[in-house]
């Protein structure tokens, strides 16, 4: 069982925008890193786009499987993990760090935010957490 991405994005009017992502692309061969991870930030940003406010969705791609949270709000989440990762965990994953991001990061920053102007760190924390045992929660 493995997480591969989590990511925070913004549903804004006209287009989808990353605030913040963490990725392991550590299982992929060194030459596939940069492009499996541009492909998981694309698909991340589709299904958010595809997403309707306040919807959770699980979405196959590949051999993956994307899980979606759009707060009516218009933050999202997208969890990518394996087809063996428990989908519920995956979304008190996404509830967990869609509540703390828009705790720490103002709201007046999403519309205009990118991964290098958002001051939020915990993602790759969560990441690693959840990826060396299945959580209980």
């Amino acid at each position: 069982m493995r997480l591969y991405s989590l990511s925070v994005l913004y549903k804004g009017d006209p287009k989808v925008h990353l605030l913040k992502a963490a990725y392991d692309v550590s299982t992929f061969s060194f030459f596939q890193r940069s492009s499996v991870q541009e492909f998981m930030t694309f698909t991340s940003q589709l299904i958010v786009e595809r997403s309707a406010l306040g919807s959770r969705a699980s979405v196959k791609e590949q051999e993956y499987l994307c899980h979606v949270f759009v707060r009516s709000d218009g933050l999202a989440g997208v969890v990518i993990a394996d087809n063996e990762y428990p989908q519920r965990v995956c979304f008190t994953l996404l509830d967990k760090v869609l509540d703390e991001f828009s705790r720490q990061v103002s709201k007046m920053d999403w519309p205009s935010g990118s991964p290098a102007t958002i001051s939020y760190s915990a993602l790759d924390g969560y990441l690693s957490k959840y990826q060396v045992q299945t959580p209980r929660t």
